[in-house]
């Protein structure tokens, strides 16, 4: 695996925020409200940027605007710089969220060397969706889920999983036809997933177990903030979501912690 130095994940940082940059022009210009979110908020807050050792950048909407920013990037994305990849347009792609890409570069994570597209520097767009109100129903809504996750996993998971039988079980669901995993990933968005539930989530993303979901004002409500030197769109309750993710966020994590994701290619520009 590669061990990335200071200049090589500097350089990587700075390619995201390009990309940050890239996806908040494409939503101002079209109307499209969206929240940096995960570590790239955390960051925002408590580092100004970049959590240091952070190699990745992420961003969250609604479905509804999820879909609209799908649709407008095949006419406003610059072509010239980034591809967009998502689980419609992207043969063998197992995610059940997008990822936009840098042209000219290289970003394998271990275990991903076989996956049959092409895969550069990235940032991760999560579709936020709809989970039922009533907790019981959630929790049946949140085991399709986890078992839509595996299956799309499976293709990873038949060589990253450790435990033998795990990993045989994966090898056997990777055999699934690929159209109809993706079938069943699209069966779990919710009809009534525009505006009618308060609790919302990424559907091939671990929901918290205090709620299973997100509250949706969440990604309704955002305000500008601060990340690098520019600046972007954010959850206006940054403090509760916070808290709500991390607990204490304020405090760092052990130093055996503050590690990148494993890599086994890598190609910057």
């Amino acid at each position: 695996m590669i061990e990335l130095t200071k200049e090589q994940l500097r350089q990587l940082q700075k390619i995201e925020l390009e990309m940050l940059e890239e996806v908040d022009r494409i939503c101002k210009k079209n109307n499209i409200r969206y929240t940096i979110i995960g570590g790239t908020l955390l960051g925002a807050v408590r580092h100004g940027g970049f959590i240091p050792w952070d190699d990745d950048a992420d961003v969250a909407m609604l479905r509804s605007e999820y879909e609209k920013f799908c649709k407008v990037c095949e006419r406003e994305l610059n072509k010239d710089k980034f591809y967009f990849q998502n689980i419609d347009n992207t043969q063998g792609y197992r995610w059940g969220y997008a990822k936009l890409r840098r042209k000219d570069t290289l970003f394998i994570r271990k275990y991903q060397e076989h996956m049959p597209y092409e895969q550069g520097v990235f940032l991760d767009i999560f579709p936020i969706d709809a989970t039922p109100d009533n907790f019981f129903l959630r929790q049946i809504h949140d085991f399709k889920c986890f078992c839509v996750r595996k299956l799309l996993w499976s293709e990873v998971g038949k060589i990253a999983e450790r435990n033998a039988i795990k990993r045989r079980l994966y090898i056997i669901l990777s055999k699934i036809p690929e159209e109809k995993v993706k079938k069943a990933y699209r069966n779990l968005i919710l009809k009534k997933n525009s505006s009618t539930t308060n609790v919302v989530r990424t559907l091939t993303f671990p929901a918290p177990r205090k709620l299973r979901g997100y509250y949706r004002r969440w990604f309704t409500e955002t305000a500008l903030i601060k990340f690098e030197d520019k600046m972007f769109y954010g959850v206006k309750d940054y403090e509760g979501w916070l808290t709500y993710e991390f607990g204490d966020y304020k405090k760092l994590p052990p130093i055996e912690k503050q590690k990148t994701h494993p890599v086994s290619k890598i190609k910057l520009i």
